[in-house]
């Protein structure tokens, strides 16, 4: 036993750490954002498990060799450190409250129900809502050309719409799979959601994925008022690199060049939500060393069709920092403190330079130790942060 005690506290103590200084090296980086992401938000599990797991392993007579009570020893610092990331989590409302002050909004109210999915984190289903799946939004590419809107169930009319666009490094990812408290929430208190797929790298290359996004908008102003929705108020949502796609699609609004056959139609929106987005490219795929720096080009290439060292123009040509010019609608940036895939300093630079600009309105959330993709399932950040974005459209609608 004291051997196994051995590992289960080392292991509890590489979690622990983990969660509160996850590693950006090129090879460990998704291992250790996925250690993060589901430790960090279902921590009250995670030291439920493991600490049952120390305590029978004690019992056992874990503790009768030095093996053991190293990591016995191990274990409570892991245990430490497990519960510092639940503390930071609590302090997510008071990290929303404390943005939407700062920008002169009230902050939004907590949502019924929170407390039972917080015990039932990965249940995404919701009795109020109703979706309607697999609706074209353009010829060819297959499923990649599919959307679906979520409503409140017994229908709704000349209701705001919320575009939500996935996530997955432009490589992966579907319609299905992220944004869904968010669009619950929202759908149940109103408003008519939309997720859509979009080509992905290696088969589309940018700017093919900010094409989808623009022709999923104009679909959903020729089509939207069909399920309820007002195509006069939309506002556009999407994390990761969605939340790039939603940002860049945004900074260029109605620009022919990503309309190609569409080019007439109003892609424009009453504002954008980006949750912890890549906005500046070149930096996103720079590491510490040349031989890193090498392998994340060839990366790279395969999403944007060179690699950064080849063609950096092109890159800042689709960093939404560099496309940073005049007003535009209202933004709300969300961002995790301890976001390892696309660093809090990346996106603070962002809304460093919306901010820069006379007369733009700009709302930015960080949350504390919050990892990326932290509100995919429900936690006490995605509920944080669910209940901001919905106050801000809420507002931006209004006005």
């Amino acid at each position: 036993m004291s051997w196994i005690l051995f590992a289960v506290g080392l292991t509890t103590l590489a979690l622990g750490v983990n969660v509160l200084r996850p590693t950006r090296s090129l090879v460990g980086m998704v291992i250790s954002f996925l250690a993060e992401w589901l430790v960090a938000e279902l921590a009250h599990f995670t030291i439920l498990f493991l600490g049952a797991t120390v305590a029978l392993l004690v019992a056992s007579g874990g503790l009768t060799r030095t093996a053991g009570r190293i990591g016995f020893a191990a274990a409570v610092v892991g245990f430490g450190c497990l519960v510092v990331e639940s503390a930071l989590a609590w302090r997510s409302r008071a990290a929303v409250t404390g943005a939407f002050t700062a920008a002169g909004l009230a902050p939004p109210d907590p949502d019924e129900g929170r407390r039972r999915r917080f015990l039932v984190p990965l249940w995404l289903g919701d009795h109020r809502v109703e979706r309607i799946g697999d609706l074209r939004y353009a010829d060819g590419a297959g499923r990649r050309h599919l959307l679906d809107v979520y409503r409140p169930r017994g229908g709704v009319h000349d209701a705001p719409v919320l575009l939500q666009v996935h996530g997955g490094a432009w490589l992966v990812g579907s319609k299905r799979q992220q944004g869904r408290p968010l669009m619950n929430r929202m759908a149940a208190h109103g408003w008519v959601c939309v997720a859509i797929n979009y080509r992905l790298a290696p088969r589309a290359t940018m700017p093919d994925q900010v094409v989808d996004v623009k022709a999923a908008l104009a679909w959903v102003r020729a089509h939207i008022a069909e399920h309820g929705g007002d195509p006069d108020r939309i506002v556009l949502t999407g994390g990761s690199a969605g939340g790039h796609l939603a940002a860049l699609t945004v900074l260029t609004e109605n620009d022919p060049v990503y309309q190609p056959g569409f080019e007439s139609a109003d892609t424009s929106v009453l504002a954008v939500v980006p949750v912890y987005p890549p906005t500046d490219l070149l930096a996103l795929f720079r590491f510490r060393t040349a031989r890193t720096d090498r392998w994340a080009g060839r990366l790279a290439a395969m999403i944007f069709g060179a690699t950064p060292t080849e063609d950096p123009a092109r890159y800042r040509r689709w960093s939404p920092i560099d496309l940073v010019a005049s007003p535009t609608v209202p933004f709300l940036v969300v961002q995790g403190s301890a976001d390892n895939l696309v660093p809090a300093a990346q996106t603070r630079a962002f809304v460093d330079r919306l901010r820069a600009v006379p007369g733009q309105r700009v709302v930015y959330l960080e949350v504390p130790g919050a990892p990326h993709a932290f509100e995919v399932f429900h936690s006490l950040r995605a509920e944080a942060a669910v209940g901001a974005i919905h106050s801000f459209c809420d507002a931006v609608v209004a006005t």
